[in-house]
């Protein structure tokens, strides 16, 4: 039997690929839009996070310099580890994923401050856990900006549960693969330590305090030293953001909604997966709650982007389709995913952690379905347990 020669099944994927969005676009379209969403990715997305990731490794680098993360690793490891099986300094990246967005806990990751505390399978999972809070603040403001007060909590506590799974799950799949990840440390000698922020011999040894320099000198130093790393990080998301992203977004979004044609804008596309959700629309109704086919759009959308997602509420709002389970299940998800499909590729990849993208993509999915679900019949219990008493 002859071999099939191994260029070949790329060749049918990238030519089926771009000749689906070429037929449906038109090719010089197609090839625009495709550029002009990865130049505008790279300006306004890009940019953006990598300023965040500047502002929260210098914040990163000033909690562990002045003992804020060991201060977390004692409080809060009586209910972090049950719950996530994770160590106590994992909440600093939960808050800065919070209130921020998913690539921002790079600058907490490789902070070997807080790296310290993990074993290597817990530290790949972080992404899994942090990531299931990223903009939670946005989204809840947002939320409770449209009129909605009550109903994104409901969604913070699916978040929470939807967290769990996907944090479990994904330190499960790696310990199956690679069981000697459980007794191993990210750093490998625990006695490692900064002097005033840096490096000493490749050890992190406890001197005293130089006399001659200032509260302001350390501090000072702490927030360059971690804001360059946040620079570093930056740059290592760029491929990662730009290619899955527009992907994602090519498939995602329709074309001009003004006219109805491609004009080779950016942000346009074929629409493909809210199509292929929209053939499943019984399962979303019973699972979610939905109450009509297009409220679909939103989880779609928020796997390449929560905030283009979010920029589909107004719209549902003004046809009347949105109610408040909708809302609920909407910042469950909403958090869970926060675009984990162009986000977690490159966090991954910036922490050394290729390998392991298509299983975090499963475990983040699940857990965000997991969240949706759970949010939508607690919803329906409490619900149901207000009329009752009422």
């Amino acid at each position: 039997m002859t071999k099939i020669p191994r260029g070949i099944p790329c060749l049918i994927v990238i030519i089926a690929l771009f000749g689906y969005l070429s037929s449906v676009m038109g090719f010089t379209n197609m090839l625009n839009t495709i550029m002009r969403t990865a130049h505008d990715l790279l300006l306004n997305t890009v940019f953006y996070l990598m300023a965040m990731c500047v502002l929260t490794g210098a914040l990163s680098r000033i909690f562990s310099v002045f003992g804020v993360v060991d201060l977390l690793q004692r409080m809060l490891k009586p209910v972090l580890r049950p719950l996530f099986n994770l160590p106590g300094v994992s909440s600093a990246g939960a808050l800065m994923t919070f209130l921020s967005d998913k690539p921002t806990i790079i600058s907490v990751a490789k902070n070997p401050l807080f790296a310290r505390y993990f074993k290597r399978y817990q530290h790949i999972s972080l992404v899994n856990f942090a990531g299931s809070y990223a903009m939670g603040l946005l989204v809840i403001i947002f939320m409770m900006g449209h009129g909605f007060y009550t109903e994104p909590l409901y969604g913070v506590f699916g978040a929470i549960i939807g967290s769990i799974i996907a944090t479990r799950l994904m330190q499960r799949l790696v310990l199956k693969e690679y069981p000697e990840y459980r007794e191993e440390d990210v750093i490998e000698d625990r006695e490692q330590k900064f002097v005033n922020g840096k490096w000493v011999n490749g050890k992190y040894e406890t001197v005293p305090d130089d006399p001659r320099q200032t509260l302001f000198i350390r501090i000072l130093d702490a927030l360059l030293d971690g804001g360059k790393s946040g620079v570093e990080v930056g740059l290592t998301i760029i491929p990662g953001v730009l290619i899955i992203s527009t992907l994602v977004m090519t498939l995602t979004f329709g074309s001009n909604p003004e006219t109805g044609t491609y004009t080779g804008e950016a942000y346009q596309g074929t629409e493909l997966l809210p199509y292929l959700a929209g053939k499943a629309d019984f399962v979303f109704r019973w699972l979610f709650g939905f109450n009509a086919s297009e409220l679909v759009a939103f989880p779609i959308t928020a796997l390449g982007t929560v905030g283009a997602a979010l920029g589909l509420i107004p719209e549902m709002m003004s046809k009347g389709i949105i109610d408040s389970n909708a809302i609920a299940v909407f910042t469950a998800m909403g958090m869970c995913w926060s675009g984990f499909l162009s986000a977690d590729a490159a966090t991954l990849d910036s922490l050394g952690y290729r390998h392991f993208i298509s299983r975090s993509f499963t475990c983040t999915f699940i857990g965000g379905i997991s969240a949706g679900i759970i949010t939508h019949w607690l919803y329906v219990l409490v619900t149901y347990l207000l009329s009752y008493i009422s």
